[in-house]
């Protein structure tokens, strides 16, 4: 079973068919730094948690999508939306990132199916902000 984590975070996710992404809300990685930086939205982070410890977005909170990954599967964590339903109401503004957007996506398509409301998947992750955050800092000449 999960446990729920408080912190910062980041990261991204995803996955489905073609019709299926037409319907998950994304969100790039220069839009979600404007928004959470006039803090509109709440950040849930996907990654298990001993990523999630190596380095998140400020303020993030961690419930894992998947409980482990080995190269023989990988274990999705059956308390997902119960976890984050604990966490945050349905009405929830919510970026869901993961490392780079393949898990976010399926978690954001999860949460929509379980009645969430307003939440948006990260797209490329949390390695897409880390990039774009060095792109601010650093622009090319």
């Amino acid at each position: 079973m999960g446990s729920l984590r408080g912190g910062g975070g980041g990261g991204g996710g995803g996955g489905g068919g073609m019709d299926e992404e037409a319907r998950i809300p994304m969100v790039d990685a220069e839009e979600a730094c404007a928004i959470l930086s006039a803090a509109t939205h709440q950040y849930l982070d996907v990654r298990m948690w001993e990523d999630f410890d190596k380095g998140h977005v400020a303020g993030a909170r961690n419930v894992p999508y998947y409980l482990s990954v080995t190269p023989h599967g990988k274990e999705k964590n059956p308390h997902f939306v119960e976890q984050v339903s604990a966490l945050y109401p349905k009405d929830q503004h919510m970026i869901v990132g993961c490392r780079s957007g393949v898990r976010s996506k399926l978690a954001t398509a999860d949460l929509m199916s379980a009645g969430f409301k307003n939440v948006r998947h990260l797209e490329g992750g949390y390695l897409s902000l880390l990039r774009s955050a060095n792109q601010r800092h650093h622009p090319a000449a």
